[in-house]
């Protein structure tokens, strides 16, 4: 089946350079005349953009962990309907269907992203991706969070999106509803090129919004008994380790810091899931087995962990953690899994405790570097590969200085720079 997202597409009412320097005065705080040949509906969508202090380029903030979202997804009542999307917004061969199909919860935050495979790499870039937040009040105007706010159907083009790093990109979205009691559900995006805001995107978009209100309806009239109650999640813990040596555990809005050796035990443990054996965890933290070493330093991160922590307090025999511990290193790898390559960049604050010569932490700590390396070397678009360029990992990487000045185009002003860092790590 042809993809419906190949139709033509058809010229914006008005000139994006034109609404791009509305916005610009409008940033500057200029009632400038271009103002009124934006629509209205964009308009106000600026000013509370404004009034909401929503930065014109900053990254969604990600609001749940790779467990935490499919958590949240397995319960959340669009999930039930999701191969119904599929078919009706991304028919055929969905990975080269020319747009993005979102779904998100009510709060705008996307729990699906699915669709065109380079699309999704582009969008990722910008923070597009399962577990951000889009709400209009965390990025500005946009599809989905803008048709949740005034709870009807948007179309964004271009320019009309309030955060920059969003223009390149055309949406539209509609709101979708429980059947019964119209209690707001979620909302539905599309996201791509011009493609993506004709009349004819518009009335997909609508329709299928409709026709998932309608399986919902259905469903329910099915169902022989209520869903049982939803349970509350147990305090999530989180082992800071990136760009510090002591690293700090966040356990359900407490933070302990950790001594620099019960890091480093604590992180291999983490990564170690089905456990270790003494000798095993010694030779990683020590370099050679030192059981007799380990056994009283064990007995310390217990006794340190338990009044804050028991969920993570080690077991013995083999060592292990009777919980998941998640660590920001994994989360760093998460986001680049779902092609996030800018927001994996910003978090990304350090390597995994840097001065540690525990050879098991410095194993780690060379994998996570060089799956962001390589991840955005392979996928990541040339303002993420700049930006990976100024950090202390990537400033005298010839090999990303090179392919930065390859992508940038033959009159970019930033070109200069890159050829004189490269001159400079040649001469040395």
């Amino acid at each position: 089946m042809p993809s419906p997202w190949s139709r033509p597409a058809i010229s914006p009412e008005t000139s994006g350079l034109l609404i791009a320097r509305a916005h610009d005065e409008l940033l500057a705080g200029n009632e400038d005349r271009r103002l009124a040949d934006v629509r209205p509906l964009v308009q106000e969508s600026w000013r509370r953009s404004l009034a909401s202090l929503v930065g014109p380029e900053g990254l969604p903030h990600l609001e749940f962990a790779s467990d935490e979202l499919e958590a949240y997804r397995r319960t959340h009542p669009l999930a039930g309907v999701m191969d119904m999307v599929r078919s009706l917004l991304l028919p055929g061969t969905a990975e080269e269907s020319g747009v993005v199909v979102a779904v998100g919860d009510a709060a705008g935050r996307l729990l699906w992203v699915e669709g065109d495979r380079h699309i999704r790499s582009l969008t990722g870039d910008m923070g597009f991706v399962a577990g951000a937040n889009w709400a209009e009040d965390a990025v500005g105007t946009s599809a989905p969070g803008t048709a949740l706010m005034l709870d009807r159907s948007v179309q964004i083009r271009g320019a009309e999106h309030f955060n920059r790093l969003v223009q390149p990109w055309s949406c539209t979205a509609a709101p979708v509803h429980d059947p019964e009691t119209r209690r707001l559900l979620g909302v539905i995006d599309v996201t791509g090129g011009p493609e993506a805001v004709t009349p004819q995107a518009q009335l997909l978009v609508d329709a299928t919004a409709r026709a998932i209100e309608s399986e919902l309806l259905v469903a329910r009239l099915r169902a022989q008994q209520a869903p049982p109650p939803r349970r509350s999640a147990p305090s999530r813990a989180l082992l800071r380790i990136l760009g510090r040596d002591r690293a700090l555990l966040e356990v359900g809005g407490s933070t302990l810091e950790l001594s620099a050796r019960h890091a480093e035990i604590l992180l291999l443990l983490a990564v170690h899931r089905e456990g270790m054996s003494a000798e095993a965890l010694s030779e990683a933290v020590y370099g050679h087995p030192a059981v007799e070493t380990l056994r009283p330093e064990m007995v310390r991160l217990r006794r340190a962990l338990v009044p804050l922590a028991p969920r993570v307090v080690p077991a013995s025999r083999p060592y292990r953690l009777p919980d998941d511990l998640e660590t920001d290193a994994q989360h760093v790898l998460s986001l680049l899994d779902r092609g996030a390559h800018r927001v994996a960049l910003a978090a990304y604050s350090g390597p995994v405790l840097p001065e540690s010569a525990a050879p098991g932490v410095v194993e780690v700590r060379d994998s996570v570097r060089s799956a962001l390396r390589e991840a955005l070397i392979a996928e990541a678009g040339v303002d993420v590969l700049l930006a990976y360029a100024e950090t202390l990992e990537g400033r005298d990487d010839d090999e990303v200085l090179r392919l930065c000045l390859s992508m940038l185009p033959p009159r970019s002003p930033r070109r200069a720079g890159l050829v004189a860092r490269i001159e400079r790590l040649e001469r040395d």
